[in-house]
């Protein structure tokens, strides 16, 4: 229950920010331009309660999914009447920018919210950042299957160069089922292979049967690691002659080991080196428990440079906003999983978990979801921001207004459409919440 009301509590937080901000933008430039406003609301339906000054009345409505700029004059199937506080009145260009303020102050808020976050804790896990080394490969996977082979570097995946284990698995992850051309370094010789990742989990996502191995991100001073010069970046393959698939796997043996020094291998430019290594009883910096430990952590934290955080801020927000296009083109193309899609209730649970993680983890996915949202708006479909946008440039090519029986059909064609595709997300969301419903299509 307290998972549950801390994903509630996340969700609020998240959106209430992000319709906030989005709706100001088109506010904001209203006014600018002398547009009457005469709804800012928080949430759709009912009025709950809010304040009236001037024209506009602030209110915080029943529904607390989305919000809503409502402007005099705004929609097409209204008759106009010529005042000049209408936004009908009002030059294509000047509500051409109403239109695109509201997406626009979504992506600004993605940008300034990692870019303020990066300058005081830029925290990731240090796998992400290293190359392709593989290290374990699943019997019977797709990888396998692809003529993968331990030891194998992956040089190059659909046209990256030298990615990193976040690329490689961005595009393992957007490519189920479908055809993934690598080129793998082995030995002195490069090999081309292709992969075809299989569809799995609830959000049908691809999986290669690669998984990424524990890079050691930061060592603590004066503990064993440090000692015996193990260095951030190297890969920790086994622990006595066993894999480690994970931090627990090396816990596990410095415990059975009891202050003994255990065979530790590690991976160092393409190169395996044996290190005999003593855990020591030591306390954590997430813990007072005292544990045989070497003094290593699969993460990275660090603070960045404010030039260096709005320049990783800018290339993240870049490749994201580049990767949710591409989603949106593949699911167009049916080579895609609409289920790789997620609404209210997939949004809510993420929120908990990223909420779990801590504030910075909670700021970074509400980045990832502002830029969904600036994108989803600036869609060409009626109703959305994006289609009013179109339908304004249409206009401005033909330099005339649509006619108004058009407009209403084409309105009235796009709600029904926007309404049967929320019908559709938010049941996926309740398929992959309940179990046994997962393998649904």
């Amino acid at each position: 229950m307290q998972l549950f009301s801390l994903s509630v509590v996340a969700f609020i937080f998240v959106l209430g920010i992000l319709v906030f901000v989005h709706e100001f933008g088109h506010y904001a430039v209203a006014k600018l331009f002398k547009v009457r406003v005469e709804v800012f609301s928080l949430g759709f339906g009912k009025r709950l309660f809010g304040f009236k000054r001037g024209d506009t009345d602030y209110r915080i409505s029943l529904l607390p999914l989305g919000g809503y700029v409502k402007m005099a004059g705004e929609n097409p199937m209204e008759a106009r009447t010529g005042d000049p506080g209408e936004f009908m009145s009002h030059p294509r260009w000047q509500r051409f920018l109403v239109a695109i303020a509201g997406p626009a102050m979504n992506i600004i808020l993605a940008f300034v919210v990692l870019a303020v976050l990066y300058t005081f804790h830029h925290e990731y896990f240090a796998f992400a950042k290293a190359p392709v080394d593989v290290v374990f490969v699943t019997p019977n996977s797709p990888a396998q299957k692809a003529g993968l082979q331990v030891g194998d570097r992956i040089a190059s995946v659909q046209g990256i160069d030298n990615p990193t284990w976040e690329q490689f698995l961005i595009r393992v992850s957007i490519n189920p089922g479908q055809q993934v051309p690598i080129k793998v370094l082995r030995g002195d010789k490069t090999v081309d292979l292709t992969l075809v990742p299989e569809i799995s989990g609830k959000d049908h996502e691809g999986d290669a049967g690669l998984d990424p191995p524990g890079v050691v991100g930061m060592i603590e001073p004066g503990l064993p690691a440090d000692k015996a010069h193990i260095q951030s970046g190297d890969v920790l393959v086994s622990v006595n002659g066993k894999p480690i698939h994970s931090v627990d796997d090396l816990l596990g043996a410095l415990q059975e080991a009891k202050g003994n020094p255990v065979q530790l291998t590690i991976l160092r430019d393409r190169k395996n080196l044996t290190l005999a290594i003593p855990g020591e009883l030591v306390g954590s910096p997430d813990s007072t428990e005292k544990k045989y430990r070497i003094g290593v952590s699969m993460e990275q934290v660090e603070k960045l440079p404010f030039t260096v955080a709005v320049q990783t801020s800018y290339e993240e927000c870049k490749s994201n906003s580049l990767l949710i296009f591409e989603l949106l083109g593949k699911l167009i193309q049916h080579k895609n999983s609409i289920q790789q899609m997620s609404g209210p209730i997939g949004i809510m649970r993420y929120s908990g978990q990223a909420a779990r993680m801590g504030m910075p983890s909670l700021l970074k996915f509400m980045a990832l979801i502002s830029l969904n949202l600036a994108i989803f708006n600036l869609l060409p479909i009626p109703i959305l921001d994006g289609g009013l946008m179109l339908m304004l440039l249409v206009e401005a090519v033909m330099r005339r207004d649509i006619k108004q029986e058009v407009k209403e059909r084409v309105y009235q064609a796009a709600f029904v459409f926007l309404v049967l595709f929320a019908a559709v997300v938010i049941f996926n969301d309740v398929a992959k919440t309940l179990p046994g419903w997962s393998h649904l299509k």
